[in-house]
C-alpha cells in the first residue's frame, strides 16, 4: 500500500492546534515568513522533533526548519512535554560549536528519516544555502522507501 497525503502524519496533528498556531505565529512575527510558509515550517519542526526522538541517523534541520525548531524550543513547557512523550527524555539543543554551515548529507538524511517515519515532508523547506536536499526520488510525497 502506498501512503497518500491523507494518511501521512503531520507535525500539525502531533502538536495540536493551539501549539501549532502559536509556533506558526512566532515564525511569522520573528522570522518574517508568510503565514503559509510559517505553517509549513512549524509542521516540519514538530515532525523533525518526533522523528529525532527515535531516529537511527543524526538529525540536522534545514535552514528553514531550524526557524521552526527554535520557535518550538522557546515554547519550553510544550517542547519538554513532546520530548517526554516521544523520546522519554528531554532532547537538548546542541548547536554546532562555532557555528558554520550544516552538513548537506545529514540534512538530506533527516528529511528522508522523516519520510520513513511516515511524515509528510515539504521538500522545498529542506534546503541548505538554497540547494534542495530532500528530493532524492519522485515519490510524490509518500514515505521514503515505501513501494
Amino acid at each position: 500500500m502506498t501512503a497518500t497525503a491523507n494518511d501521512q502524519r503531520t507535525g500539525r496533528l502531533v502538536a495540536g492546534e493551539e501549539l501549532f498556531e502559536s509556533l506558526a505565529h512566532f515564525v511569522v512575527i520573528h522570522d518574517g515568513q508568510t503565514a503559509q510558509r510559517a505553517a509549513q515550517i512549524a509542521d516540519q519542526a514538530v515532525a523533525f522533533l518526533v522523528t529525532a526522538a527515535t531516529a537511527t541517523v543524526p538529525m540536522v534541520p534545514s535552514d528553514d526548519v531550524d526557524l521552526g525548531l527554535h520557535a518550538l524550543i522557546l515554547h519550553t513547557k510544550e517542547y519538554a512535554e513532546l520530548c517526554e512523550k516521544y523520546a522519554g527524555r528531554f532532547l537538548h539543543h546542541n548547536p554546532k560549536p562555532g557555528g558554520g554551515s550544516r552538513d548537506p548529507e545529514l540534512v538530506a538524511a533527516s528529511a528522508h528519516a522523516m519520510k520513513a517515519a511516515g511524515f509528510m515532508v515539504f521538500d522545498d523547506l529542506w534546503t541548505v544555502n538554497g540547494e534542495n536536499l530532500a528530493q532524492c526520488d519522485s515519490d510524490c510525497g509518500r514515505p521514503y522507501g515505501q513501494a
